[in-house]
């Protein structure tokens, strides 16, 4: 009995398809979720310019109209912002009664809009005054998006 040496050993081709289109979607998928981070991130920074050019109106005129529309857009940035973040991350830091960092910050912002409410409505209150809790409101919200 003849064996033959003919025969050669062959690679199933299917086994390396799958793992180069294994390899290909990773990639894609990690190229997917750096576009979203990207897109999201140029979202923040939007609403944050506006609600910058926003506030200083809010300074300038003293409306109910304006304070308004200005509170609308704070609520916007911190619901993005909190969608944002939860996305990216889902544990954050905690404190020691079990609170949520981010919460704390939206308390904060919530506490900064109630005095920005006050004292546009205290016409003692100069522009600058008004300014500054704006200017602490941003540092809040720059804090949250961090």
């Amino acid at each position: 009995m003849k064996i033959s040496q003919d025969l050669k050993t062959q690679v199933d081709p299917t086994k390396t398809n799958a793992q180069s289109n294994n390899g290909k979607a990773n990639s894609f998928q990690h190229a997917v979720s750096q576009e979203k981070h990207k897109m999201q991130e140029a979202q923040l920074n939007k609403l944050l310019n506006n609600l910058q050019l926003q506030g200083e109106k809010v300074a300038r005129v003293r409306s109910f109209k304006d304070l308004a529309r200005y509170k609308k857009m704070v609520q916007q940035f911190v619901d993005e912002a909190v969608q944002y973040g939860l996305d990216l991350e889902q544990s954050r830091s905690w404190n020691l009664n079990g609170d949520h960092r981010k919460h704390m910050l939206v308390k904060q912002v919530d506490e900064k809009l109630i005095q920005l409410t006050d004292d546009v409505l205290d016409e003692q209150k100069s522009s600058i005054d008004v300014l500054g809790v704006i200017g602490e409101i941003k540092g809040l919200l720059l804090n949250l998006k961090a």
